[in-house]
């Protein structure tokens, strides 16, 4: 591979900063995916459920959002294998930021007309599909295109759009007042308006035909093994995030029936239950918000990515025990206020941490989507390990002393990644 090359070219590390336009267009396609995501998965899909039978809208609401979590687990990082080997002119991850959007919105459109459980079940499956593979090719694009030295800023703002998204969603499902199929529709042209700006400004380099190996279905499924042997620094990084978002769905889980049944909102507030968990919501995305940007910035000024990593991962664990050992309103807010802190700076950072540590530059699709298995997992684990706790191992205090201490690990891990400072 001569310097100069189109295969060069295309697997280069990036030294020229990207464009303003470029990083709105990576933002607007986040905000996009976490509107059409987290509008239905927040209000409209209970209420859907609701809609087909009252007295079982638990259990289906279990089974579908299960089912989307497992499709989830999958899909990204096969959407991300599938874009490394694109040679479109358009590019390795245009085409399917595109299809993953239209697959997405396709599938809301028809989510709103789902006459049984199972078709709805079926439908969500396929927005899993599509915003996942929307989000692989997305988030692979930033170590394609954004030097080391601006990763931190442009991952702060990515996370900015993220959380800015997951707060449309909820606007859009209060929005709509019960009215489940308006709101998919909604989401949908979200999702579409979201990826408009990064087609037309994208500066997706294509890959040539001859730099994409030869297929074999052994060697592609083989490739979503990355060894720890091999690749230490991956294998680190991937644990500490598996880590420490178990730690934060821990303290998000139950944070409902917390309020309930510890703090006694409605009795000493005078607040119900589920107001305060929008309000401590609302909280805890603005301080995403605020920390996201700065701490990406910063990170990048510095130079260092592992210290930030550390501090913000404590700063988690810090609200965890704050819920704790001040089981009250003050305390949750506090609590709150604390967690969106240091949640923002460590989805910044510890992005900008994880492109540094990928093994090839052919491979970027599929290794970052074996990264983000460990946003997925804690979904299905955090359930698992939370519930003894509340039921049998001493309630709220103990479980958020464990999701702490969890999260602390992940901190201490941090320390055995050498190729990054």
């Amino acid at each position: 591979m001569t310097a100069g090359s189109p295969t060069a070219v295309a697997l280069a590390e990036p030294e020229r900063a990207v464009r303003p336009a470029w990083v709105a267009g990576v933002v607007l396609v986040n905000v996009g995916i976490n509107a059409a995501f987290f509008g239905p998965l927040q209000v409209l899909l209970g209420q859907q459920a609701a809609a087909f039978s009252e007295g079982d809208k638990e259990a289906i609401l279990a089974l579908v959002t299960g089912a989307g979590a497992a499709v989830s687990l999958v899909a990204n990082p096969l959407f991300g294998a599938f874009s490394d080997r694109t040679t479109s002119r358009l590019g390795r991850r245009v085409p399917w930021v595109l299809f993953g959007a239209i697959l997405g919105a396709a599938a809301l459109i028809a989510l709103a007309g789902a006459p049984n459980v199972a078709i709805m079940t079926l439908l969500w499956c396929l927005v899993q599909a599509g915003c996942n593979g929307a989000y692989a090719a997305v988030t692979a694009a930033v170590p394609d295109r954004v030097p080391v030295v601006q990763r931190g800023t442009v991952g702060g703002l990515a996370a900015m759009g993220q959380t800015v998204g997951i707060l449309i969603g909820a606007v859009i499902a209060a929005a709509v007042t019960g009215n489940f199929a308006a709101g998919y529709v909604v989401c949908a042209v979200a999702l579409l308006a979201g990826v408009v700006l990064y087609f037309f400004k994208n500066d997706d380099v294509p890959l040539p035909k001859e730099a994409r190996p030869r297929f074999s279905l052994a060697g592609f499924v083989r490739g979503f093994w990355i060894s720890p042997a091999l690749y230490p620094d991956f294998a680190w990084a991937w644990l500490t995030r598996l880590l420490v978002n178990v730690g934060n769905h821990m303290v998000t889980l139950y944070l409902l029936f917390f309020l309930k049944d510890a703090v006694h909102l409605e009795q000493t507030q005078g607040i119900a239950p589920e107001l305060g968990v929008l309000v401590l919501t609302g909280l805890y995305a603005v301080m995403v918000i605020i920390t996201s940007v700065v701490g990406g910035r910063l990170s990048d000024r510095m130079g260092k990515r592992k210290p930030l990593v550390i501090i913000s991962s404590v700063i988690i664990a810090v609200a965890s025990l704050i819920l704790a050992f001040a089981p009250n309103w003050p305390g949750a807010l506090l609590g709150a206020s604390v967690l969106g802190i240091g949640f923002g700076c460590y989805l910044a950072v510890d992005f900008a941490l994880l492109t540094q540590v990928l093994p090839t530059a052919l491979s970027r699709g599929k290794d970052l989507g074996v990264l983000n298995i460990a946003n997925s997992l804690p979904q299905v684990l955090a359930p698992l390990i939370a519930f003894p706790f509340v039921t049998m191992w001493g309630g709220y205090v103990s479980l958020y002393v464990a999701a702490a201490v969890i999260g602390l690990l992940g901190a201490v891990f941090v320390v055995k990644i050498k190729s990054v400072d």
